[in-house]
């Protein structure tokens, strides 16, 4: 059985046809007439309507207005941090809808370079902008927490509930290894810099020895990022066929352009008074900035693909749930990481690849527990319950931290 692919993991493509019951009734809006001209391509109302179903988070679009208004009039730093939170999640779902449907226009090796684009741009926005308030250690706990989150959280969700419904799920394991083979090279990444740092300690400039390290690994990182995208569109495409690559398009192209742009505008916006207010809910909640980044930021980022990928898993659509979420944790460690080393480096802020002991750690040993468990392409509901049992254990640790350790 071909592999779905992994490319764009944090956005896959779970038509609009996949994840919904077979249906062979055209979409009608009420007031519409439908004709063979918008069979092959819906009107603008059509477009609307079909976007404002795509997906049950769209009711969460309330809180956008609201995120917005709280940030600008300045309402309490909960409510900024909250309103903000909730409203990015069905943004980032619409970001990856909107994408989508582009790349079915523009062909397979644009949409390419249009999911790397923007397929983590929630992540990129808030890690930016949190880089040039000074606050690294979020964008680290962060970055870490959004893959850990996918590999534990999400994929555990997907062994889990998926396995309530089947005794036993298969997925096509060369993909999936290849992608968490990949994360294998991230913790290498993560260990040299860390192991660097102790042995120049004594050196009056080892913290820019360590920048320079990291600014090095992160261009070799984004390298094998290239490659990797390479290998799934050129030389090893035959791994990574879908079976829909025919579908039409749900929605107009012009209306899935004009959704890219605005939703665009609005993760900016929200994004930058979420990131404004984490130094006050840190405070006021006392929690350690480690925890917010490691934990509640990357729900942001990871809502929409949380529902995609417990979705296929209940359907029974492995490969697609495993492409979401190790394929997620690949990109957030091979681009949007290295890219925001590169981005400090561009804005004068000393983003490094040297994480502590305690993250070091868990990064491996959750890796190595990921491919472990598919290594032999089958998955049941215990694996599932085992890989959730994993991330309540780091999310407690990294509850209890002391913020005078972070």
């Amino acid at each position: 059985m071909p592999g779905q692919s992994l490319l764009s993991p944090t956005r896959q493509r779970v038509h609009y046809n996949a994840l919904r019951t077979n249906e062979t009734t055209p979409l009608i809006i009420p007031g519409t007439f439908p004709d063979a001209t918008q069979a092959s391509e819906p009107s603008w109302a059509q477009s609307l309507y079909i976007i404002s179903r795509s997906s049950p988070i769209n009711a969460l679009l309330l809180f956008v207005p609201l995120g917005l208004a709280a940030g600008f009039f300045e309402w309490s730093g909960s409510l900024v941090f909250m309103f903000n939170f909730l409203a990015l999640m069905p943004l980032a779902k619409l970001l990856g809808y909107a994408t989508e449907e582009i790349s079915l226009k523009v062909g397979q090796t644009i949409g390419a370079l249009l999911n790397c684009t923007f397929g983590n741009l929630v992540e990129l926005i808030l890690s930016v902008l949190a880089l040039k308030a000074g606050l690294i250690r979020v964008v680290q706990a962060s970055l870490l927490g959004s893959i850990l989150s996918n590999m534990l959280l999400v994929l555990g969700f997907c062994f889990y509930c998926g396995g309530w419904f089947y005794h036993i799920q298969q997925f096509n394991v060369v993909a999936a290894q290849t992608a968490a083979s990949l994360l294998s090279i991230v913790v290498f990444s993560m260990i040299i810099p860390a192991a660097f740092l102790q042995q120049v300690v004594s050196v009056p400039e080892s913290a820019q020895l360590v920048l320079d390290l990291s600014r090095g690994t992160a261009i070799v990182l984004l390298v094998i990022y290239i490659l990797y995208l390479y290998f799934q569109l050129k030389t090893h495409a035959d791994l990574y066929e879908g079976d829909d690559e025919d579908e039409p398009a749900s929605i107009k192209f012009p209306a899935a352009v004009a959704l890219l742009v605005v939703v665009t505008l609005l993760i900016a916006g929200c994004a930058e008074y979420l990131v404004e207010s984490i130094e006050f809910i840190s405070k006021d909640w006392k929690l350690n900035q480690t925890f917010v980044g490691l934990i509640l930021l990357p729900i942001v980022g990871n809502a929409a693909e949380h529902v995609t990928a417990v979705t296929a898993a209940v359907k029974n659509k492995m490969d697609l749930s495993l492409g979401v979420a190790i394929g997620s944790s690949m990109q957030i460690a091979l681009f949007v990481t290295p890219i925001c080393v590169l981005a400090g480096w561009l804005i004068d802020q000393p983003m490094s690849l040297s994480f502590n002991i305690l993250e070091t750690a868990v990064i491996f040993v959750s890796i190595y527990v990921v491919n472990s468990l598919i290594s032999d392409g089958k998955s049941n509901w215990l694996e599932g319950a085992m890989l959730l049992g994993a991330y309540i254990v780091i999310s407690i640790a990294f509850w209890f931290l002391p913020m005078t350790l972070e």
